[in-house]
């Protein structure tokens, strides 16, 4: 069974328009073209349209998304983890809901707030039990009064501090640098001295964490699509990954 590009179009919310374009830039081929010339598309096209269109929806662009494609080409274990996250977002996003109707009924009837019940679901303490399996109770407890006993302007700062890194990292993978070139070290410097200012990361204070944890937080980024997405995808989280070992390698023991 096969499915038209109209079809496929209204099913997927999307154009027929985008559906060429991914065909022309190799992303989604039909995998058929009948006799008139109008594509189709099989049960396996579907699925790759389904994972393009998830990974859209994380941000990523067309050849970020072709580069996560190409490097995890059996679709079940890929979608199986992005389910994970899914439902860790569906239950998030319940959470938040339920708050802001709350909030709303408590306004429309004059009663009181309760602060705890407004902001349930907007808080970073959801990877509280992850962080803790990770690097130990400690290490989440030091970063949890770090981050809440900042103001929202510096919590602001230090999100575009963060991001403003992944976007200079997913650039310099795009153009194709090598993970030990000036620039990239130059970033993989940065990234250090980024993890060495949060409470909790080993190494806090010092300037930059321990060899270790550098080459075992590179070796995360690759294996959690989660944090490969920061990066572009795997691809550009493997660029991490090996310009910090890279950085690792030249310091002086």
């Amino acid at each position: 069974m096969d499915w038209s590009i109209q079809d496929i179009a209204r099913i997927a919310g999307t154009t027929s328009r985008t559906l060429r374009h991914y065909d022309a830039i190799g992303l989604l081929r039909p995998s058929r073209v009948g006799s008139n010339g109008y594509r189709h598309y099989d049960r396996d096209a579907l699925v790759r349209l389904q994972r393009i269109l998830l990974l859209r929806e994380l941000g990523l662009s067309l050849p970020a998304v072709a580069r996560v494609l190409a490097d995890r080409d059996d679709a079940v274990p890929a979608l199986r983890d992005h389910l994970g996250w899914l439902r860790g977002e569906q239950a998030r996003l319940a959470r938040q809901i339920a708050s802001v109707e709350t909030t709303i009924h408590a306004v429309e009837r004059g009663e009181e707030i309760m602060a705890e019940d407004m902001f349930d679901g907007f808080d970073h303490t959801r990877y509280k039990e992850e962080v803790e399996q990770r690097w130990g109770s400690e290490a989440y407890a030091a970063s949890d009064r770090w981050w809440r006993g900042m103001t929202p302007e510096q919590r602001q700062g230090c999100k575009e501090r963060q991001e403003l890194l992944a976007a200079d990292w997913t650039d310099a993978a795009s153009r194709g640098l090598a993970p030990d070139s000036d620039e990239a070290q130059a970033l993989a410097r940065r990234h250090a001295e980024w993890l060495a200012d949060i409470p909790g990361t080993p190494g806090y204070g010092t300037g930059t964490p321990p060899a270790g944890y550098l080459t075992g937080l590179g070796d995360m980024y690759v294996a959690d699509a989660r944090f490969a997405a920061n990066y572009g995808g795997a691809s550009g989280a493997e660029f991490v990954r090996d310009a910090l070992r890279a950085y690792v390698a030249a310091r002086p023991a």
